[in-house]
């Protein structure tokens, strides 16, 4: 214990003149007692560094954290500046309104401003959209014709689809097929006959075509928002099979052993 509390003498001398320039005097014990002070507080320090400021972001772990934050604050971006777009519309309709501009009853509502541009574009019909239309529906045509069942060949009054006013009537000479329908919105769409789901299809305005399946009897609902059931799914009669929206009418269309049936005369609208 005496050898390390000696005290030993370190002197910087100068080589030319070898006049002492610097000195001090240290033990073994209070030079690993200042080292030890140092590591320790080297240690504090390099870990209050790490965990209150952005150093520890380069440790490994940090990174993936970091990544999902930077995730978050975009999406928050992107989320004010959709409202911010929508609050900057609405005062432009209140401007309008305030100076006369536009009538009370044109104005659209704030959840249909973002679907404006597209329902313009979908609207637009070229040969290209007729043609395919005209193919569809020949094709269509085609495969109800091949389930011929004579087990319910019979048409009786159907279950009405869904509530609402025939405001097109189906012209078979024009190559019109089915009744239109105009709805209100969520509007529940229904089975007019028990049966089987035949197909579900997304159309190119983002609607849904059901075929219903009775035997020999089809029933084809098109422009349906929301679909509740899949292909080959049973269903009874009057049970909900979809949901309308405020930007589409329904048209029903009815189909026996392959031939038309005008839907206002099996149906109590």
């Amino acid at each position: 214990m005496d050898s390390k509390r000696r005290k030993y003498r370190l002197a910087m001398l100068d080589d030319l003149t070898l006049r002492e320039v610097f000195h001090f005097r240290v033990s073994l014990l209070g030079a690993i007692t200042t080292i030890t002070v140092s590591l320790l507080a080297l240690i504090v320090l390099l870990s209050v560094l790490i965990v209150y400021t952005p150093l520890r972001n380069i440790l490994p772990g940090y990174s993936a954290s970091l990544r999902q934050q930077l995730i978050q604050e975009s999406a928050r971006v992107d989320s004010l500046q959709t409202d911010l777009t929508l609050q900057r519309q609405y005062l432009d309709i209140i401007k309008q309104l305030t100076a006369g501009d536009i009538k009370m009853d044109s104005v659209q509502s704030l959840d249909s401003l973002q679907r404006v541009e597209r329902a313009l574009i979908l609207e637009q019909h070229n040969e290209a959209t007729d043609a395919f239309l005209a193919q569809y529906e020949a094709k269509e045509r085609d495969r109800l014709l091949l389930y011929d069942n004579t087990a319910n060949r019979n048409v009786r009054q159907l279950y009405r689809p869904v509530r609402g006013v025939v405001v097109e009537s189906a012209d078979p000479d024009k190559h019109r097929y089915g009744a239109t329908v105009h709805t209100a919105k969520n509007e529940n769409v229904l089975a007019t006959t028990p049966g089987v789901i035949l197909s579900v299809d997304r159309m190119a305005d983002n609607t849904w075509v059901i075929v219903l399946q009775n035997g020999a009897f089809v029933t084809v609902y098109r422009h349906v928002a929301k679909v509740f059931k899949t292909q080959g799914t049973g269903v009874e009669k009057g049970e909900s099979i979809g949901m309308m929206d405020n930007e589409h009418d329904l048209v029903i269309e009815l189909f026996d052993a392959g031939r038309f049936v005008n839907p206002e005369e099996v149906i109590v609208w």
